[in-house]
């Protein structure tokens, strides 16, 4: 894998170019139940990356996976304990200064392989995307693979898609897949399943998960998740951004591996 933070800078002066892609793992700290780490969006997010990143090296694409973003807006985990969040203002300005960076270094073609689903977050992603897409071909082009979108979401389990995952069967699976040893499985295996229906509160006005009903920042089923079902969704989650990809740049795949 290559990995950005562990290059030199004459290493990425050598790997930076018009035809390589960056992936930037954005996640937060927050909150994820009794049972899992408040860096499971960025664990996630970075497996993403990593197992995207392979594939396209299988392809003969050149691809970097930068240092992840461990901060996001966490305004839904408010009133729990670890919960560190930024403004919209401030995320869209980390953003636009990382793709800013890149395109002067002459890498223009960056994916934010994201992994926190809170909407106010997400919208932020959408607006730095659309922002750039309205730059011209010369600077630098964004693209946000968006799991939540229905033609990916049911790709990941009928939990994902009701929208009670956080840190449930969905979550817990991919972080026991990543980092294991991160998991308080003693407290997982005892959890039992919370359903509080996030999506239709949400749109009734619902702004935190204590006033959702998840009152131990958790919903779903994290005892019923496995490892396995883990790695089968780190690879759905990379043929999504692989699918991306290839939309966005189909000239990186011309005279490629397939």
């Amino acid at each position: 894998m290559t990995d950005l933070a562990k290059c030199t800078w004459p290493e990425a002066e050598a790997l930076f170019g018009p035809r390589t892609v960056a992936i930037l793992p954005v996640g937060s700290t927050e909150p994820h139940g009794p049972h899992l780490p408040l860096d499971t969006d960025v664990t996630i997010a970075v497996a993403m990356a990593k197992r995207a990143e392979a594939r396209l090296a299988e392809a003969k694409v050149p691809c970097v996976v930068l240092p992840a973003l461990a901060y996001g807006l966490t305004n839904y985990t408010s009133g729990f304990a670890g919960r560190i969040t930024l403004r919209s203002g401030t995320l869209w300005m980390v953003l636009e200064d990382i793709v800013t960076s890149l395109e002067q270094q002459g890498v223009t073609r960056i994916v934010f392989a994201n992994a926190h689903l809170e909407p106010a977050h997400m919208q932020v992603l959408r607006g730095v995307l659309l922002d750039h897409a309205t730059r011209g071909k010369d600077k630098a082009q964004v693209i946000f693979p968006d799991n939540t979108r229905r033609r990916f979401a049911d790709t990941f389990g009928a939990e994902f898609k009701s929208g009670d995952c956080h840190a449930g069967r969905y979550e817990s699976s991919l972080v026991l897949a990543a980092d294991p040893d991160a998991v308080r499985e003693a407290e997982r295996k005892q959890l039992p399943p919370v359903t509080i229906h996030l999506i239709e509160k949400m749109k009734a006005g619902v702004h935190s998960f204590r006033e959702a009903g998840a009152e131990d920042a958790y919903c779903g089923d994290p005892a019923a998740a496995s490892a396995a079902e883990g790695r089968e969704l780190i690879e759905r989650l990379s043929d999504m951004t692989l699918v991306s990809i290839r939309e966005a740049w189909p000239d990186l795949f011309e005279n490629a591996a397939t």
